[in-house]
């Protein structure tokens, strides 16, 4: 099995580690793993922003370097909902395109949903240690309908303590560029999500998102709280035994 590594802009940025991260756990189970050197991003941005035709020029060159590939696989649900969902929206007054981003989302999956999905796996022989946390990211969760997935392949990881994160499944504030038009709004959200990380006493908190965990470790920081923030590939990729 061959997979497309889209690693997304944020990832690209910010969080290498979780790249690194999905491309050791997906070696680790006998996937073979490539980078294709011309992406760029997917156009979330500039469609969340009402920029459609930018957003169409990015879908565009999406689909030129992704659409040849035998699965896609991204760390992050946010950019995988916008392949998935939104670009059926962008190009619904361009046939042949749509065709092709149709043909696309079908095999286009975040990283843990095509460990669960497609590979059948949930153990992928992880370790660690300490009291983790999950928070849901609201793409992943609404839009793509992952959520059990998620919760089992936590389960599997030897080492940890899973403890229970009160609303876990609610919003931390972020929405992309919602955090900065309306950054009271979103303040607001991430201390209820603070206030709830606090109560559950975790170790880490673990999401499946970048732009969450960089929502919330910014919160995290500027209260003092030691409590750490750790992309999912991340952990999944730790073999501390």
């Amino acid at each position: 099995m061959k997979v497309s590594l889209f690693i997304t802009c944020l990832v690209d940025q910010f969080f290498p580690e979780a790249g690194v991260g999905a491309v050791s756990v997906l070696r680790r189970l006998g996937v073979d793993v490539e980078f294709p050197k011309d992406q760029t991003c997917c156009g979330q941005p500039a469609y969340n922003s009402g920029f459609h035709t930018e957003a169409r020029s990015l879908a565009e060159r999406f689909l030129s370097v992704f659409e040849d590939s035998e699965f896609v696989v991204a760390p992050s649900g946010s950019c995988v909902s916008m392949v998935r969902v939104f670009y059926r929206d962008l190009f619904r007054d361009d046939a042949p395109n749509l065709k092709r981003a149709e043909a696309l989302a079908a095999k286009t999956y975040e990283f843990g949903e095509f460990l669960v999905k497609v590979l059948g796996v949930e153990d992928v022989g992880a370790s660690s240690s300490g009291k983790v946390a999950l928070h849901q990211s609201c793409h992943l969760l609404r839009e793509l309908g992952v959520k059990d997935e998620t919760q089992r392949l936590l389960k599997a990881v030897r080492g940890i303590e899973l403890v229970d994160l009160d609303r876990g499944d609610v919003c931390c504030g972020f929405g992309g560029l919602f955090a900065m038009k309306y950054p009271q709004i979103s303040g607001g959200i991430l201390q209820e999500k603070i206030d709830c990380i606090a109560k559950s006493g975790a170790d880490v908190i673990v999401a499946c998102d970048a732009g969450c965990l960089m929502q919330i470790a910014g919160g995290l920081s500027r209260q003092g709280i030691e409590t750490r923030t750790m992309h999912i590939a991340e952990l999944l990729a730790r073999n501390e035994e």
